[in-house]
């Protein structure tokens, strides 16, 4: 895997991964504090939920669950002093489907935190990674 990051000013840089997808990010910087995009540690957050919400909706797809829409929002904090790591991430799945099984639903949630996804694993080094999960209920179950 290679990835590419170039500096275009102030604090704002482009990244391009091996796949040619580019992506700017930034943090603030002079006078009106522009942001030019997500800050690095936000892609990460970003990665980590993206890592889990891929493998829960495949694993759901695979057991032939009616899975629509997975949405996990992520919350964060960091060390006060550098590095300034994750120290504590709390992620909530909320998984939409028909006549989802709310067991199944959390047996794929927890295989990917604790098994799957490397994001996760990484960040486990340094931070409390605890989840929880919702199932909404979009419909009928098909027969």
């Amino acid at each position: 895997m290679k990835a590419r990051v170039k500096w275009v000013e102030g604090r704002t840089f482009v990244g391009e991964s091996g796949s040619g997808h580019n992506i700017v990010f930034g943090t603030a910087f002079g006078a009106e504090g522009r942001t030019p995009g997500p800050s690095p540690m936000e892609l990460v957050l970003i990665g980590a939920g993206g890592c889990s919400a891929f493998d829960v909706v495949h694993i759901l797809e695979r057991g032939r669950e009616a899975v629509e829409d997975c949405v996990i929002e992520i919350d964060a904090d960091r060390a006060e002093t550098d590095p300034k790591v994750f120290t504590r991430i709390h992620m909530h799945f909320v998984v939409k489907g028909r006549g989802l099984a709310a067991n199944k639903v959390e047996r794929a949630i927890a295989l990917s935190v604790e098994k799957y996804c490397s994001a996760s694993a990484m960040l486990a080094k340094t931070a409390t990674i605890t989840h929880d999960f919702e199932v909404v209920e979009t419909g009928a179950k098909g027969g």
